[in-house]
């Protein structure tokens, strides 16, 4: 009978104990929780402060209780384990709160530390009314502050996943919010002109953002009793600048835990993750690691990398218990596929991003389409901003990004499959996708984006972007081809000339024959008409990817 010890729940603790279960009636399967709950919905935290999920027990999956009855599995909540005694295949575990302390052995040992908040060593951390959200108890106390102390308002640092969505759900408690982002953008995983979109809506939400600043210090201010008297903390800013409020929820970021393996001996990786090969085994073969606390390789390029996400947790956890009870099976790499609500648009990403291409040194090439969520004749559609990266030799798909109110996710969803499948851009065209006006286009925003990098790779289509237009040549010539009355409605790109596009052929003359001529409309369509026309009339011509829509977001300041 093998003897399998699982530390730690929630995702990658939790579905390894199942899976290991279903596989085995006969193993003994023991879980040990250091905190009081094995598996909770931890994504789902921020939603209950907000009051989208007005049950706290909705949040629960399992209990003790209940995986003892469905799995037979022995879970022990307040069960820290503190040591690994490789060579006698033994844990040290401590119970809470006696501090008593025994062994137990183990033939397969899994660890699911998870991460842990990023507190940096700023002064004040420690004070009444600073939060972090990583568990169950930390989400009470922040509820139990909301209703105690009341405050008028709230600072959050950082703006990532978990601090936009704090953001959003203490606006929704009619809580005044300053959102505090020491990088140029919130949301890092997609690129700056993506992210831009998500700062206009934050801030056309009351949303006080301050990007390029971080949190120095932490004052609490003596004798403020309740909020409308006074704040009660003082933040010392990275600006040389001070804010009041009257509560912090710090979301910096999360570290991999990796104390218990790092004492035990176990190699970690570059990343400062726990290093796993194809099987979820560390470098001690009876020990496997999964989740947030374990690097494995990024999808594209196969560096080792840190991915705190759910459901490669899930399918982490699955796939080391196969292992553990004899099956051969290998984990084919994190692509990192993720969304995030912020207010009425979603914001999703798959792949790397351009900063991340840069960075690496790869080629690459880029197109923005800004199509409509489903027919844009039908009721409620909303315009959806894609920006696809992929290798301009072979078609490769590098990654994906959206934003927009509606069918984010079912894009990118529909682009992180192409990738795992090995399709290049070449046949998103021919995807067929489902169609009917409420959901849909006959043309999928994915076949849209297809369509326009495959112009780009047969040589269809030349094609610019907006950091170019910002620094025009002598001998480029900027040409915009919307309605008049677009340009007065909208804006325009300074220095462009305007031809309407249905003018065009018979206005050639107009237009200088011995320089580049840089194509611009409103999301790319009409340039894209405009410049094959052009290029047939013997011009030498490039389109704008996006169109002006792109170079707004690109432009922005907040």
């Amino acid at each position: 009978m093998t003897k399998i010890v699982i530390v730690g729940g929630v995702a990658g603790g939790a579905s390894a104990a199942a899976r290991a279960r279903r596989l085995s009636e006969t193993a003994d399967i023991i879980v040990l929780e250091r905190g009081e709950h094995v598996s909770f919905a931890n994504c789902g935290l921020p939603y209950h402060i907000g009051g989208d999920i007005r049950q706290r027990e909705a949040l629960l999956l399992q209990t003790p209780q209940s995986f003892k009855r469905r799995f037979n599995v022995e879970v022990r909540t307040f069960h820290e384990v503190i040591a690994i005694d490789r060579a006698a295949r033994s844990v040290t575990v401590r119970v809470w709160p006696n501090g008593e302390e025994y062994q137990e052995r183990y033939d397969k040992l899994l660890l699911s530390p998870g991460a842990a908040p990023v507190l940096p060593p700023i002064p004040g951390l420690d004070s009444h009314g600073v939060y972090s959200l990583r568990n169950m108890p930390d989400m009470d106390r922040i509820m139990a502050a909301l209703e105690q102390d009341k405050p008028a308002h709230a600072t959050v640092v950082g703006g990532g996943f978990i601090g936009l969505e704090m953001v959003e759900a203490l606006h929704q408690r009619g809580i005044k919010v300053t959102l505090l982002e020491l990088a140029p953008q919130v949301m890092t995983p997609v690129d700056p002109e993506m992210a831009n979109m998500l700062h206009q809506t934050l801030v056309n939400h009351g949303v006080e953002l301050r990007l390029n600043t971080g949190l120095s210090a932490v004052v609490p201010q003596a004798g403020v009793p309740a909020a409308g008297d006074g704040r009660r903390l003082e933040l010392h800013l990275s600006t040389e600048t001070t804010l009041a409020t009257d509560m912090v929820i710090l979301a910096i970021g999360v570290k991999p835990e990796v104390r218990l393996a790092n004492a035990a001996g176990l190699e970690l990786g570059l990343a400062g993750g726990i290093k796993v090969d194809a099987a979820m085994r560390t470098s001690d073969p009876d020990i496997y690691a999964v989740g947030d606390a374990v690097e494995t390789p990024e999808f594209v390029t196969g560096k080792p990398g840190l991915m705190p996400l759910a459901g490669p947790a899930n399918r982490q956890g699955r796939l080391a218990a196969d292992h553990m009870l004899g099956r051969e099976v290998s984990y084919t790499r994190t692509q990192g596929t993720a969304i995030c609500k912020v207010f009425d648009l979603a914001v999703a990403s798959t792949g790397l991003n351009e900063k991340r291409i840069q960075s690496l040194g790869l080629a690459y090439e880029k197109i923005y389409v800004h199509p409509a969520s489903h027919a844009s004749y039908y009721p409620g559609a909303h315009p959806v901003s894609l920006k696809l990266l992929f290798d301009p030799q072979n078609g490769r798909i590098l990654g994906a990004q959206a934003v927009g109110k509606d069918g984010v996710d079912k894009r990118i969803d529909v682009l992180a499959v192409a990738m795992r499948a090995g399709l290049s851009v070449l046949q998103l065209e021919d995807l067929e996708l489902t169609y009917a006006p409420p959901f849909g286009s006959a043309r999928d925003v994915v076949n849209q984006a297809g369509m326009v990098a495959a112009n780009v790779i047969k040589g269809d289509e030349r094609i610019c972007h907006a950091e170019e237009l910002l620094a025009l040549g002598e001998n480029q010539w900027l040409l915009d081809v919307r309605n008049p009355g677009e340009l007065k409605s909208i804006g325009q790109i300074p220095g462009a000339v305007n031809i309407p596009l249905d003018e065009l052929r018979q206005r050639l003359d107009e237009i200088p024959k011995d320089k580049e001529i840089l194509v611009t409309c409103q999301v790319g369509l009409r340039g894209h008409v405009a410049c094959r026309l052009l290029r047939n009339a013997g011009f030498n011509a490039r389109n704008l990817s996006g169109g002006y829509k792109t170079f707004e977001m690109v432009t922005a300041r907040y």
